[in-house]
């Protein structure tokens, strides 16, 4: 398989277990569950059950394009790097809550302008989500 996909379920008192296994017959794909650790470290749990060397880390409310896979091995072949990432953004069918969310955890105005710091590390600040490592 060109990509697999694990899931880790940190602490949830909503398991996502059955729509993982919905999946299965259609990807490479497995679920974890494990207690409440926070974010870190059940990224690195992930990590270290998945079988391949380069990952993608997303959180849960991501929806990726199409093309996405297709276009970051293109990339990465064309100009290889070590991490990326990019911008949030909301997708256009997000609720007005989500819209509302999304606006404070990005905007200038909000923790957007201030998560991260001054340090900057080129035109991207490395975050421990959303992020190609």
């Amino acid at each position: 398989n060109p990509f697999e996909v694990v899931i880790v379920e940190d602490g949830s008192t909503v398991p996502s277990e059955e729509v993982v296994h919905d999946f299965s017959g259609s990807m490479d794909i497995s679920y974890f569950y494990k207690p409440n650790s926070g974010p870190g470290d059940s990224r690195n749990f992930g990590m270290r059950k998945a079988a391949g060397n380069y990952f993608l880390i997303l959180d849960s409310d991501v929806i990726l394009p199409r093309q996405y896979l297709a276009e970051v091995d293109k990339e990465l072949r064309k100009d290889f790097v070590h991490c990326f990432g990019g911008p949030d953004a909301a997708h256009e069918g997000f609720s007005d809550l989500q819209k509302a969310i999304n606006y404070a955890m990005t905007s200038f105005l909000t923790t957007g302008g201030i998560r991260g710091g001054k340090k900057m590390v080129g035109k991207f600040q490395p975050r421990s989500f959303n992020m190609g490592l």
